[in-house]
C-alpha cells in the first residue's frame, strides 16, 4: 500500500488543522491505520492509531482529548483532527499503516506541522 499525507502547515497556538492521508489498494479496510511524529532533535512517536473497521482508535497521552483519527475506508483516506494545538505538537506527522498482526511497514513522506506560541 503507498500512503500520501498531506495538510500540514502553520498555525497559532490553541489553533486546529487537518492533516489526510491517502492509501493506494483495494485493501485499505483491513489495514490499521496509524500516525507517528517527529519532533525536532527527538525520535519518532507514535500518536494515534484506528482499527480496519474505524471503530476502535487509540491515542497518546499527549494528544488524548484534542486530535480525533478517524477514516473513510470509501475513499481509502484516514484523517486526524487536530485542535487545541500547542508548541511542542510541532513535528513532521506520518501516516502508517500495518496488517493486524503486523509491524508498520508502509509509510507516508511525512507532512510538517508547526504551531507557534
Amino acid at each position: 500500500v503507498q500512503l500520501q499525507a498531506f495538510g500540514g502547515g502553520l498555525v497559532q497556538a490553541g489553533g486546529s488543522l487537518r492533516l489526510s492521508c491517502a492509501a493506494s489498494g483495494r485493501t485499505f479496510s483491513s489495514y490499521v491505520m496509524g500516525w507517528f511524529r517527529r519532533a525536532p532533535g527527538k525520535e519518532r512517536e507514535f500518536v494515534a492509531s484506528v482499527t480496519g473497521s474505524g471503530d476502535n482508535t487509540y491515542y497518546a497521552d499527549s494528544v488524548k482529548g484534542r486530535f480525533t483519527m478517524s477514516r473513510d475506508n470509501a475513499k481509502n483516506t484516514v484523517y486526524l483532527q487536530m485542535n487545541s494545538l500547542k508548541p511542542e505538537d510541532t513535528a513532521v506527522y506520518y501516516c502508517t499503516a500495518r496488517k493486524p498482526s503486523g509491524n508498520y511497514d508502509y509509510w507516508g513522506q511525512g507532512t510538517l506541522v508547526t504551531v507557534s506560541s
